[in-house]
């Protein structure tokens, strides 16, 4: 069977439509008994997600995360992460620094490809028993991943990364814990927040992020810092410019000032290449704009690896560190 997968998916990757080949089915998931009973209760277990209806035999023993949250989210409640994207820019250091020492957790891990297009072949000599994503990044993969193993996906990663911790915790046998562990951020974010508060009342923040278009990028209270910080109860500036269903309002450099508050946190995509320059060149152009001397906030650089592209509790607990060392405060450390 798994000869004949793999087939169909180097045809797949050949350029054949998704949806021609077949198969007999998934590999069978891990049949390694467990040796607590308590931990397989609730299993074989049918999730019900956005591709549909999932069944999965077991407690899940080897992971493949095909989205960065999803990798953080793995690692977070313990998973065996058996594959991951690549989704840094140094194959060296796979995993972000805000994950803190993941080395005894990812020693055999498997990097399966990049974010954007993952290696089906590599996934399935993992034999993985479930694959994580969602169906902003890979839903015309969904039927080749779901041959291979039980495959869930949720509709997004960044809008609902807490759900999402607990939409994986679910699928290992671990929802109990996924919920604590969200309600244990949101517990420390709220006594950071409070301490903030406390110490400067009219506290309020905004998050300018250069990726070198013509416009800067001013990020919404439905973005992740915006989410992080409403967790925090402090707000966006009164009649600042934000918006319900995106996560940025764009601002050109003659705007600048809507992106003034009592802190402005200021970050750049700048990977290697050409990608990278064009956003120094647009962040240079803009703080060389007189406007932006008139930017009366606290302006600090943050880390647009943690602040903007983590989308994880894990990450969500690094802003919240950096925030109280600026503030003076607390951190609260969990």
């Amino acid at each position: 069977m798994k000869t004949r997968i793999l087939k169909q998916l180097s045809a797949a990757a050949a350029g054949l439509a998704l949806l021609a080949t077949t198969a007999c089915g998934a590999p069978a998931a891990s049949t390694e008994a467990s040796s607590a009973p308590a931990e397989s209760a609730g299993f074989p277990l049918t999730m019900e997600h956005t591709m549909g209806s999932t069944t999965i035999g077991t407690v899940p023993k080897r992971v493949v995360a095909l989205d960065p949250s999803y990798i953080d989210a793995a690692l977070l409640l313990g998973a065996d992460l058996v594959g991951y994207v690549q989704y840094r820019q140094d194959p060296k250091a796979p995993f972000a620094p805000y994950l803190g020492d993941v080395a005894k957790a990812t020693k055999d891990s498997v990097n399966v490809g990049t974010l954007a297009e993952p290696n089906l072949e590599k996934i399935l000599e993992l034999e993985p028993d479930l694959i994580v994503s969602a169906k902003v990044r890979h839903e015309a993969l969904y039927p080749q991943l779901s041959k291979i193993a039980p495959t869930i996906f949720s509709v997004s990663t960044g809008p609902t990364w807490k759900e999402n911790v607990v939409f994986l915790g679910e699928a290992l046998g671990k929802k109990d814990k996924a919920e604590e562990l969200v309600k244990a951020y949101e517990d420390r974010a709220q006594k950071v927040g409070a301490e903030i508060l406390a110490k400067k009342p009219d506290a309020t923040y905004s998050l300018i992020r250069f990726t070198g278009g013509d416009t800067a990028r001013l990020y919404s209270s439905k973005s992740f810092i915006g989410e992080i910080m409403t967790d925090m109860s402090i707000p966006r500036p009164k009649d600042a410019p934000d918006s319900e269903k995106e996560i940025f309002v764009p601002l050109s450099s003659e705007q600048i000032l809507q992106g003034d508050a009592g802190l402005v946190m200021v970050s750049a995509f700048t990977p290697a290449g050409a990608e990278g320059d064009k956003a120094r060149e647009q962040q240079a152009k803009f703080q060389s704009n007189p406007l932006w001397e008139r930017l009366e906030g606290d302006v600090i650089d943050v880390d647009d690896a943690t602040f903007l592209a983590s989308v994880s509790i894990q990450g969500a607990h690094a802003v919240i560190t950096d925030l109280a060392k600026h503030y003076g405060v607390d951190p609260q450390l969990p």
